[in-house]
């Protein structure tokens, strides 16, 4: 899936896995029931914190979340509502180390630019690229990284920071890449869709009409994105001070292993508490918000009619 179902719709994508469930099963080879990516490889903790920066909360989205940070090469995303570029910029912005930067292939300096962020390891989104691809950024998308922890770029050696990512969306709604960039890259299909637009038509709709609601909605995820982070990041550093020490005696006398896990106690028990209120609150905004689920609906329904139209006759494509 992460290799091959980035540029398929939703739909596509479950009938690939349903495909392949069966394939496997008809082999004799034991799987769990109903087995999928997302399951397989999300983590509910970071999908949080991805959909509190603004990736819409549909399977599609969630599952093109894995697969670009989780594949091995680079992302290349087809983003015809500027989803994806949204959220990188907003993600990149609080949790890449070095920052983050925006280019367009066209920018004169754009090497230069490459060079200092691939140095210091910085996140770079490269917006509206086109169908072909500029060579020079060949190194980057084969990550030809020497020996010596050095990538060549241009006329120059560049020391390789393992911090570098790189990103790259298309607003063409439906771009063809020959072969040869479709291996260098992850094409993944981040156009809308009918859910996905419901869910951001109701954020909107709420927004303008009971603006302090949405805030109130806005502020508690990202509250409980934080807490379940810092839940996981509690667990990690109790589970580090355990595996230092190898027998009871050890952990009984380890001093600050006894400290750690008394503070991570309080601390995870305060959190607790918060995610159970804020559960409750969430729920009471959410029953106030679906007042205006029709409304987000007809909306969805009404885009997705209109982009239909230009099937009928090339005339409509301007009536969006």
């Amino acid at each position: 899936m992460v290799a091959y179902a980035g540029p398929f719709t939703a739909q596509f994508r479950q009938e690939l896995e349903l495909e392949w469930r069966e394939g496997i099963t008809k082999r004799k080879v034991d799987l769990l029931p109903e087995i999928c990516m997302k399951q397989l490889l999300e983590d509910p903790v970071t999908t949080k914190l991805w959909t509190a920066y603004s990736l819409p909360n549909d399977n599609l989205s969630i599952e093109n979340g894995i697969i670009m940070f989780g594949s091995r090469r680079w992302p290349l995303m087809i983003d015809p509502q500027n989803q994806a570029n949204k959220f990188i910029k907003l993600f990149g912005k609080d949790n890449s180390e070095s920052g983050l930067d925006v280019f367009k292939l066209s920018d004169g300096n754009l090497l230069r630019n490459l060079e200092l962020g691939v140095q210091f390891g910085k996140w770079v989104l490269i917006e509206n690229v086109g169908e072909e691809l500029d060579p020079a950024l060949e190194p980057i998308l084969l990550k030809q990284v020497d020996k010596s922890g050095s990538l060549r770029l241009g006329d120059k050696s560049i020391p390789y920071n393992q911090s570098f990512k790189f990103f790259m969306t298309t607003t063409l709604p439906n771009p063809h890449y020959s072969p040869e960039t479709s291996v260098k890259v992850t094409i993944l299909n981040f156009a809308i869709t009918p859910f996905g637009l419901e869910e951001q038509m109701l954020n909107q709709f709420v927004g303008q009409e009971m603006p302090e609601l949405q805030k109130k909605k806005d502020s508690i995820v990202q509250q409980n994105a934080q807490a379940a982070k810092t839940l996981v990041e509690i667990e990690d550093k109790i589970l580090t001070g355990l595996t230092k020490n190898e027998n009871i005696a050890d952990i009984l006398e380890d001093d600050e292993l006894i400290i750690i896990l008394d503070e991570s106690k309080k601390t995870s028990d305060e959190i607790k508490v918060r995610l159970q209120e804020s559960e409750i609150t969430e729920k009471e905004i959410d029953r106030t918000r679906e007042l205006y689920r029709p409304v987000a609906y007809r909306a969805s329904v009404l885009f997705f009619t209109i982009i239909d139209l230009a099937v009928i006759d090339p005339m409509y494509q301007y009536s969006l």
